[in-house]
This record gives structure tokens, sequence and C-alpha cells, in this order.
């Protein structure tokens, strides 16, 4: 056989030959499945503390009402825990068919690359005779067709190499390939077991609300009477909460009246007056709904309307028995519940934090409850039921900044927070304006 141009063409274009077929990962299917086990470890996490929570509370007679919130809630959480491994299931199983995929395309390649390499060498081994590489470049007709061959030599040898090391590196990503189907297998298994096993306790946990219920169906009376005292004491809340919102907001307005009066000092007595009366007519109007803002205020209100569904909650752990709204207790139908907040159910010893910087405008005692309320710019937010206050009216505070600790409700004998949150004086949804749990 002649090693003619055409045949040293084709040789070296063999070379070249290289299947390159990938399948990319998904990498929606990864960003989703990173997302489901952070939410899937928040769940867990409120799971095991609400759990921690009931077991503490259930030899406590009075908490009746705040057991069966609770397994409400651990109810839901169950559920949402067993949509989520549903979900992990789910994108396990995607990925593990795109793996699969991948190890045929893999395999596939690998063929290819195989059939190549082996006729490169069978090529190699028919000319053989012409492969000595000072034969070869000798043999050339003048000085550029040695360059060339020179060339060609070093361009071939790199390939065969480089062919040789791709066939390596193939056979590794096979081999990993099926080592992550192996490790999502036995991923899957668990996660099929862990789904198992939190049916069972959402049945128990169900089983468990409905004796609940029968239970609180026999004490309805008595159960009246405190749904109904605590009405009152949130009634009296409400109007202490707005009386020291209402004297704030015309306290500033007030002050910043003074300020504009003070500028015009220098002014003729008629427009001095005519200022003041403007003051006055100004300050009289908004008291009663909006506040006055310093440059500073405005800053800090701004603020914190960017974080509305971002602030931190009041106490790092906890879970909510009693919601914002006007409704019929879910419990005890007979009572209509009107909540400007929620409450959330916590351990004793528990710190109250803000849940955003800003100034203590009021520390009261509301029916022997202490209530600190922290002024936010245009907002308010409200916090009802400490043991011990560590701050003062006027302190600045800072955004997860201890307030004081967790006081016990002496209705129900558990430590329970109350927390608003107020515009001027409008009290809003709390659950908007809380960071997701």
């Amino acid at each position: 056989m002649k090693f003619s141009q055409a045949n040293i063409r084709k040789f070296f274009l063999l070379t070249f030959l290289f299947w390159g077929i990938w399948v990319v990962p998904d990498a929606q299917a990864q960003k989703s499945s990173k997302q489901l086990k952070q939410d899937k470890q928040k769940i867990e996490k409120e799971i095991a503390e609400t759990q921690n929570l009931i077991k503490k509370n259930q030899k406590n007679q009075k908490a009746s009402l705040q057991q069966i919130a609770m397994l409400r809630q651990q109810i839901n959480n169950r559920e949402k825990l067993i949509t989520t491994l549903s979900q992990e299931i789910m994108l396990m199983e995607e990925e593990q068919e795109q793996n699969q995929q991948q190890i045929l395309n893999l395999q596939k390649k690998l063929e290819y690359m195989k059939s190549d390499y082996a006729q490169v060498v069978y090529m190699a081994y028919r000319n053989r005779n012409l492969m000595d590489r000072v034969t070869f470049i000798l043999a050339s007709d003048d000085f550029s067709q040695m360059f060339r061959r020179m060339r060609f030599y070093t361009v071939f040898s790199d390939n065969v190499r480089s062919q040789a090391e791709k066939i390596k590196k193939t056979q590794a990503e096979l081999k990993e390939k099926n080592e992550q189907i192996i490790a999502l297998k036995n991923e899957k298994l668990t996660l099929l077991s862990g789904k198992e096993n939190e049916i069972k306790k959402l049945e128990l946990d169900r089983k468990e609300k409905t004796r609940s219920s029968e239970q609180l169906k026999k004490q309805s009376q008595q159960l009246t009477a405190q749904l109904q005292e605590k009405q009152r004491q949130r009634r009296n809340l409400d109007a202490a909460i707005q009386k020291a919102i209402k004297a704030e907001i015309a306290a500033a307005n007030a002050k910043r009246a003074a300020e504009a009066a003070a500028k015009n000092k220098g002014k003729s007595g008629s427009t001095s007056t005519a200022a003041k009366s403007e003051s006055s007519t100004s300050t009289n109007t908004r008291a009663n709904a909006t506040i006055l803002l310093t440059p500073e205020e405005q800053t800090l209100n701004n603020s914190f309307v960017s974080n509305k569904g971002k602030l931190p909650w009041p106490v790092a752990k906890g879970a909510k028995v009693a919601d914002f709204g006007s409704y019929a207790h879910p419990d005890v139908p007979s009572v209509l519940i009107e909540n400007h907040g929620i409450n959330i159910l916590t351990d004793a010893g528990t710190s109250v934090r803000a849940v955003y910087d800003g100034e203590v405008i009021t520390v009261m005692d509301v029916d022997g409850s202490k209530v600190v309320i922290v002024r936010h710019g245009e907002y308010c937010t409200i916090y009802q039921n400490f043991t011990t206050i560590n701050v003062r009216k006027g302190n600045k505070v800072t955004t997860k900044q201890t307030l004081g600790t967790i006081g016990k409700n002496p209705t129900t004998n558990t430590y329970e927070l109350h927390f608003e949150i107020w515009k001027g004086d409008a009290y809003l949804n709390p659950n908007s304006w809380l960071a997701k749990r």
C-alpha cells in the first residue's frame, strides 16, 4: 500500500474524529432539589419544636386549647413534609432517568471512540514502515514538505495520546454515573421509608386531635368562659395600644410643629403667627392618623417597608396557636375570635426580640401583662407577655435585640407571646410581614 497524499489526509482526519454526545443535567431541577432539601430541613425543625412543646404541655390541664392548636399545626407540618418528600422522590426519579440516559450516551460515545482508535492503530500498523520518524521526515522532497511532515507527526502523536486519554475519561465518567445511580437508589429508599413513617405519625396525630376534640366538647362551658376572658383582655390591650400610639403620634407631631415654629422665629409677628396657626392646624388634623417623620425616621420607615415578608420572628422558636383576624374558634365555634395579631407558644426562659431597628415608645402593664411597643417610622410592633423587660421608653433597639423574657399566661399556664404590627392607629396582619418559617 502506497502512503499517498490522499491516505495521509484521510489518516490525519481520522485521528480528529470525536463523537461528543452529552446530556447536560437540568440546572433548574438541581436548584429545585436543593430548595426541597432546605424546605424539608425547616419543616423537620418546626415539627421537632412543636412536638417538644406538645410534650411539655401534655399534663397542663389549662392548656387544652393550645394543645389542640399545636396538634393542628403539627398535622399541617407533617402534610407539608410528606408533600416535600414526595416531590423529592419524583425529582430523584427524574435524575435517575437522566443518569441512565447519560450512561447510554456515554456507552455509545465510548463505542465510537474505541472504533476510531482501533482504525488509527490499524492504519499506523499498515504504514509502520513509513512511521519511523527520521525516515518519514528525511524522505521529504523539499524543506516545506519536511516542515509539514514534522508538524503532522507531532499533531498525530498528540491526538493518538489525547484519544486514549478521552477513552479513559469516558470510562471513568461511566463508572461515576453508575455509582450515582446506586447512591440515588439508596437515598430514594431512605426517603420512601421516611415518608411511610411520617404518614404513620400523621395518622397518630389525627387520632390524638380527634380524641382531644371530644374532650373539649365536654369542657365547652369552661372553655367558652376562658376564651371570653381572653377576648376581654385583648379588647383592653387594643384600647391601651391605641391610646399609647395616638399619644406618640400627637407628641411627635407637636414636636415637629414646635421645630417648625422655631425656624420662623426671626420672621415678622404676623408671619410667625400664621406659621404657628398653620402648624397647629396641621398637627390637629394629622395627630389622630399620620405621624410627621423626620428625614431619618422616613429612611427607617422605608427600610421597614422594604423588609415586608422578611422580618425575623419575635421569638427564635415556637408554635403559632392563635392566628390573625376575625373567625369562629375552630374548636369552640360558639366563640368569635377577634385577634389583631398572632399568639406564639414557646418555652419558659425564651427571649423576646425586636423584629427590626426602632425606638421603644412605651413599656406598660395591661391587666397584669407587660407590654413593649417599638416604633419604626409610621409603623409600630407590639410585644405582650413578659416576665422581665430589658428596655425602657426612649431606648433605640436593633433587629433581633432582646427586649425581655417571655412570661407565663395565668389563664393557660403556658408561655405565650402576643405580637402585633400597626401602621399609625390601624393594625396589620403580621403573617404578611414576618418571614416564612
